[in-house]
């Protein structure tokens, strides 16, 4: 065994008892922490693949931004309050069915379709970095690209609209005085 192929194996551990974790928890503010968790470990992963732009864009936009986004919003709403709620009788098994689904799927691309993993192209030794991001970023995926900053402005003014209705005073009806 190569120590690459330990530390992946190592990696994928933790990664897997992550999700876990994330799935099995009660608490949603330990299951927003495995998901940061998780979160980290698949920028080791993209470390481990040369690519060390797309790594930290993974810790500073999810682990980062969207994850305090989601405490922000389960602290807000409470929603510890809300466990002992009763979930539907249908969740739990067809949550079964799929995971089995997936591990069957899995098992027959390893042992059955191995070839199929021999296949996998070989990345470039400039894969990730951010002169190759931005050069397809700005040229395959413009219309994409642009599409998406429209999108995100047009919600960036919505919320400054809502947010200025929001403080101004209410016009109070005045009183006839008699």
């Amino acid at each position: 065994m190569t120590p690459d192929l330990i530390l992946f194996l190592v990696l994928a551990t933790v990664a897997v008892a992550s999700a876990l974790g994330l799935i099995f928890s009660r608490n949603s503010v330990y299951s927003a922490l495995f998901l940061i968790l998780n979160f980290n470990v698949l920028a080791v992963f993209y470390l481990l693949l040369s690519a060390p732009f797309i790594a930290v864009a993974q810790i500073t936009v999810y682990a980062g931004a969207i994850m305090v986004l989601f405490l922000f919003v389960i602290m807000l709403l409470g929603a510890e309050r809300n466990i002992g709620r009763p979930t539907l009788a249908w969740q739990q098994p067809l949550a079964i069915v799929l995971a089995l689904v997936l591990l069957a799927e899995t098992g027959y691309i390893l042992f059955v379709r191995s070839d199929l993993l021999q296949n996998v192209a070989t990345t470039a030794t400039d894969f990730g970095s951010p002169k190759e991001i931005g050069s397809l970023l700005f040229s395959g995926y413009l219309l994409p690209f642009e599409i998406t900053s429209i999108l995100l402005l047009a919600a960036m003014v919505g919320a400054i609209v809502l947010t200025v209705r929001a403080k101004q005073p209410e016009e109070q009806p005045e009183e006839n005085e008699q």
